[in-house]
C-alpha cells in the first residue's frame, strides 16, 4: 500500500498537514499556549516519524496555533513529576518517561524548521532548539525557565545551547532564565530569521520549496547526518568519512541529474526520499 494511500490519523494535541513538499506539524492545544501533555508528546512524535516516511515531504515545518508556540510541559503534568516521593525506587519514572525528549528530531533524515509563532518556555524551548532552523515572529519570545521553576536544564539543552550560543551566553539564559525577544535569541544565535507574524509560516514553508527545488534529499538527509555526527569526533573522523560520502555520492543518480541540468541550462528534477531512481 502506497503511503498516500493510508488513512490519516485524528490527531487530538496537535494537526499535520501535508502540502508537497512541506509538512506542517501544528501544536494545538492553544488554551493552554500549546503546553505539552505525554499524549502530545506521543502525538508529536508519530506525526514526525509519519512526515518523515512520506516521500512527498522534503522538510517538515512545527508551529503553534493560536498566540504560543509552546509553554512547555503542561503545569499539571509539573505538578504529578515533581510531587512524587522522591525516595531512590521512586525517582527512576520521573527521570526515564521523557528521555531526550525530543533528541529524535537530530535523526530525522529531512530539515525540521521551528516557526517560533510567539512565546516558547520550558520545554517549547527546548523544542526549538532540537530543530534544525528556527525562524521566528517578531512578536515571539523565548525564556528557558527552568532554574525558576526549581529545576535544572534537561533532554539535550546543556548539548546543543551553548553549542549555537557559546558556554557564557547559554549559562546566562539558563542562570537567570529571563524572558528574551525575538531579535536578542536573533543576536544570540538561537534564530536564523526573524520576519513579520503575517509571515513566519509562509517563509518556513517558502524556504522548505526553495530547497525541494535546488538541491536532492538524499544529500540533504547526508549532509544532515554528518553534521551532527561530526560535533563528536576529531577533525581527520569527520573528513574521511565526509571523503566516503562523497564517493557514494559522486556516482549516485542526483549527481548525474545534477551535471545534466546545468548543462542543459533547467531545474534538476532530484528523486525524493522513498522513491525509486528514474530510468529517464
Amino acid at each position: 500500500m502506497r503511503y498516500t494511500d493510508q488513512p490519516a490519523v485524528n490527531y487530538t494535541d496537535i494537526q499535520l498537514e501535508i502540502d508537497d513538499p512541506v509538512a506542517i506539524l501544528r501544536l494545538n492545544r492553544p488554551e493552554r499556549l500549546n503546553a505539552f501533555t505525554y499524549h502530545t508528546l506521543k502525538e508529536i512524535r508519530h506525526a514526525i516519524a509519519s512526515a518523515s516516511d512520506d516521500p512527498r515531504v522534503v522538510g517538515i515545518v512545527i508551529t503553534g496555533t493560536g498566540r504560543g508556540f509552546s509553554a512547555g510541559l503542561d503545569a499539571d503534568v509539573l505538578a504529578e513529576v515533581t510531587s512524587r516521593d522522591a525516595a531512590p525506587e521512586n525517582t527512576a519514572p520521573a527521570s526515564t518517561e521523557l528521555p531526550g525528549i525530543f533528541s529524535y528530531l537530530l535523526e530525522v533524515p529531512k530539515p525540521v524548521i521551528a516557526a517560533v509563532n510567539g512565546v516558547a518556555a520550558g520545554g517549547g524551548v527546548i523544542l526549538a532548539l532540537m530543530s534544525d532552523l528556527r525562524f521566528a515572529a517578531s512578536t515571539a519570545s523565548f525564556t528557558t525557565v527552568f532554574l525558576k521553576r526549581g529545576l535544572i536544564a534537561e533532554h539535550g539543552s546543556t548539548w546543543i545551547l551553548p553549542r549555537l550560543t557559546g558556554i557564557s551566553r547559554a549559562l546566562d539564559l539558563l542562570w537567570m532564565s529571563d524572558r528574551i525577544t525575538a531579535d536578542e535569541a536573533h543576536g544570540l544565535g538561537l534564530v536564523d530569521r526573524v520576519v513579520a507574524p503575517e509571515a513566519l509560516l509562509d517563509s518556513a514553508c517558502d524556504y522548505v520549496r526553495k530547497l525541494a527545488s535546488t538541491s536532492p534529499p538524499a544529500a540533504i538527509a547526508e549532509t544532515k547526518r554528518l553534521l551532527y555526527r561530526h560535533l563528536g569526533v576529531d577533525y581527520r573522523t569527520a573528513l574521511v568519512e565526509a571523503e566516503i560520502a562523497q564517493n557514494r555520492f559522486v556516482t549516485a543518480p542526483d549527481a548525474v541529474e545534477g551535471a545534466r541540468a546545468f548543462i542543459e541550462k533547467r531545474a534538476p528534477r532530484f528523486r525524493r526520499l522513498g522513491h525509486e531512481p528514474s530510468s529517464s
